[in-house]
């Protein structure tokens, strides 16, 4: 297990990234943690005290990589842009499962089951967080619906949210 301390940081402009609150992981600690690699790999450990599992690092060029820290990481943690805070860090193998509702429904849809394969792992998980992240069950059901209604036509995570955001559903 890797330890260090970072400050919280927000980017501006960055593209996709802009708005994000993240924190950096160096090269020199990318490789402690898994030598050799590029890609983006999972963690798990404790931000300050606040144990964290299957939180993604994702590479940013010269061995670099960052964490981000959504809203739920911050409230768990209880700080952000420019706070410091302690890191324990070391790779999670354990890899995140497909939300079951998500799975049953689309055994009955074929092409949106198709177009879901087809997907690389990590926009198959997003969706499947994203359902499993309702705090109710009309809200799952209705991200279910969301998601396979997308899927079928052949649509991605993002472009099924703009749809979603542009029509106000």
């Amino acid at each position: 297990m890797v330890q260090f301390s970072t400050t919280i940081l927000r980017f501006d402009k960055q593209g996709e990234k802009t708005g994000w609150t993240y924190i950096e992981i160096p090269a020199k600690i990318a490789e402690q943690l898994k030598p050799g690699n590029k890609k983006s790999f999972r963690v798990k450990g404790k931000l300050d005290n606040y144990p964290i599992k299957g939180i993604a690092l994702i590479p940013m060029g010269e061995g670099d990589f960052i964490m981000a820290l959504n809203a739920t990481l911050r409230k768990g943690i209880g700080k952000r842009k420019g706070d410091k805070l302690r890191v324990q860090l070391e790779v999670d193998n354990k890899m995140p499962e497909i939300s079951a509702d998500l799975l049953e429904c689309l055994a009955d849809e074929t092409a949106a089951q198709q177009f879901f394969n087809s997907l690389p792992n990590s926009h198959r998980l997003y969706i499947s967080k994203w359902i499993e992240s309702a705090k109710t069950a009309p809200t799952k059901a209705k991200r279910i619906a969301m998601a396979l209604n997308a899927l079928s036509r052949n649509m991605g995570f993002g472009e099924m949210l703009r749809e979603a955001r542009d029509k106000k559903i």
